[in-house]
């Protein structure tokens, strides 16, 4: 049996989840599910990036502590998580002991490996604010591609960057320019590793394409040393002697929340944590997360664990590309997004997970529209999988006093349903949900076909015998579904459960016995009013004209 773990992206704790983010932490729960099913040990965990300097930035602009605000988005994840379906084994946060203390465990396993070392640098210095801004309050022009960036990284062309590179620089607290100043940090020998993490990504099996091709253009860059420590006050303290007003840098810190949250799930519930991180076991790692982050998971976060040791590297890079709205990029501060609390309280949590897999960035951006989103409820998720469920048991409810009828296997469906879990379920591991979930739609369609082709309203007066062939063959289908279908839309594969009768899902070809009673069942999905389409599209352009919602 594999051991398989899943890291889910930590999203910052500074402002509601947008639907682009969902997107790329949706696969996560994909994956938790799927392999669940077959029967593997999962540890899927994640949790809320509270230290980041997005989070301070929103304490200053409301005027109240980074801790008031994480406290407060982390609520809501943790509410949008489970109102979408998601199964983590445990979702954490960053600003809280356990964390802090194998965040400094491993500071200090580099620390006296000889992979951290101090250096005085010159860093960016506000004279108005009078403080050293971190990395993500300093903005200008980046040197490579020309457009705007943060200190710390390109938006538009990935280069990782250091404040000193940028031209132009503003404090984006302020908005004047600042000057810079020498301070004293530890830095991480990154460089060191570069051999190594060559002969990693030369070997990986199971990546994106997009980390393929963008950790490939860092190594080939040659890759440097990065700080490790940063003057803040909001953070992990520096476990060393002199550091008292420094904080160990986000980047570093957050990665660390993979183990860190792993141990925790152990300590919390006597699991081992062992079992899906220590060198020697049969484990694999996947890494769930958006093609901003990529560098962090495929070189930084390897090189931590290559650092302490003994420690398993990821195997699986599920990195998306980026999801746009109505054809132009999400902006959170002009208010052009769509926002995920609000999103559930007006549709089906099935309805979001299914778009966001059948129409999400998963190799090539994607986009949002309001007009998509509403036809792909109404003709697949109702007008196919729904109707096809609904319609089969109505017709055994209203003909055969709700049992299911007696009938012989059906050969030619049995053996597309067994070719379909192995289909899809490789698929699944290989992280191309969006073919798995074309694959089981596909055969959705076929059932269909195959239920208008026997014509059962019309069997039935000719041979009661011939209809519940055609229906018993039917009912196979739909209870398959529901493990099939499992992984991307959970509710109503759990409703169908209960029409059913069914034990809990497993990734394997089920049959359901002549004669069981079938509840009368109810819509899986209501039809959304086209009106709608105009309606939310007309919503959303209100409030990007008023700014970004109210928190």
């Amino acid at each position: 049996m594999t051991n398989i773990f899943i890291g889910g992206a930590w999203p910052y704790a500074n402002g509601s989840l947008h639907l682009g983010r969902l997107a790329s932490l949706l696969p996560g729960d994909v994956l938790a599910r799927y392999f669940r099913l077959k029967g593997e040990d999962v540890l899927y965990v994640s949790g809320s990036d509270c230290h980041g300097t997005p989070v301070a930035v929103q304490a200053i602009q409301e005027g109240v502590s980074p801790g008031d605000i994480a406290d407060r988005y982390h609520r809501e994840f943790l509410d949008c998580f489970e109102r979408l379906g998601f199964t983590f084994d445990l979702y954490t946060r960053t600003d809280q002991p356990f964390h802090h203390g194998v965040v400094q465990e491993l500071f200090v396993q580099l620390l006296e490996k000889g992979y951290l070392y101090k250096k005085t640098v010159p860093q960016t210095y506000c004279e108005t604010d009078r403080r050293f801004l971190p990395d993500r309050y300093v903005e200008g022009t980046c040197p490579v591609c020309g457009n705007r960036a943060r200190g710390d990284q390109c938006d538009y062309c990935s280069t990782l960057l250091d404040p000193a590179d940028l031209t132009d620089k503003t404090c984006k607290l302020c908005g004047n320019s600042p000057v810079e100043r020498p301070t004293e940090h530890f830095y991480l020998a990154l460089s060191r590793f570069q051999a190594e993490l060559e002969r990693y990504a030369r070997d990986a099996e199971g990546w994106k394409e997009n980390a393929v091709h963008l950790t490939g253009r860092y190594l080939a860059e040659g890759l440097q040393d990065r700080a490790a420590t940063r003057d803040l006050a909001w953070g992990v303290d520096v476990p060393v002697p002199g550091f008292e007003d420094k904080k160990i840098y986000v980047w570093l810190e957050a990665v660390t929340g993979y183990l860190s949250a792993s141990k925790q799930w152990a300590a919390q519930s006597g699991g081992s944590w062992e079992s899906f991180w220590r060198e020697g076991r049969d484990i694999t790692a996947y890494y769930v997360h958006g093609k901003d982050n990529v560098p962090f998971h495929t070189l930084i976060w390897p090189a931590l664990l290559l650092g302490a040791g003994g420690l398993h590297l990821p195997d699986r890079i599920v990195s998306c590309e980026y999801m746009t709205l109505e054809g132009k990029k999400f902006s959170t501060s002009r208010g052009w997004a769509v926002w995920v609390p609000d999103l559930l309280s007006r549709y089906q949590p099935d309805s979001i997970r299914y778009f966001l897999i059948a129409n999400g960035p998963e190799k090539r951006d994607a986009d949002f529209s309001w007009r998509e989103f509403i036809h792909s409820h109404n003709g697949e998720l109702l007008g196919a999988f729904g109707n096809f469920v609904n319609r089969t048991l109505a017709f055994i409810a209203k003909s055969f006093e709700g049992r299911v009828p007696g009938g012989g296997e059906d050969t030619e469906w049995i053996r597309e349903l067994e070719e379909l879990y192995g289909a899809s379920g490789g698929l699944i591991e290989q992280g191309r949900f969006k073919e798995a979930l074309e694959l089981i739609f596909a055969s959705i369609r076929r059932a269909n076909k195959f239920f208008d082709d026997r014509k059962p309203w019309a069997q039935i007066k000719e041979s009661r015998e011939a209809c519940g062939q055609t229906l018993h063959t039917c009912v196979q289908i739909i209870a398959n579904l529901a493990s099939l279908l499992h992984p991307f839309v959970p509710f109503s594969c759990g409703k169908i459960g209960v029409f059913l009768g069914l034990e809990p899902p497993a990734w394997r070809r089920i049959e359901v016995p002549a004669g069981r009673t079938v509840q009368a069942p109810e819509l899986l999905f209501e039809r959304i009013d086209p009106a709608r389409i105009e309606e939310e599209s007309r919503l959303l352009q209100e409030k990007a004209d008023g700014g970004p919602p109210p928190s």
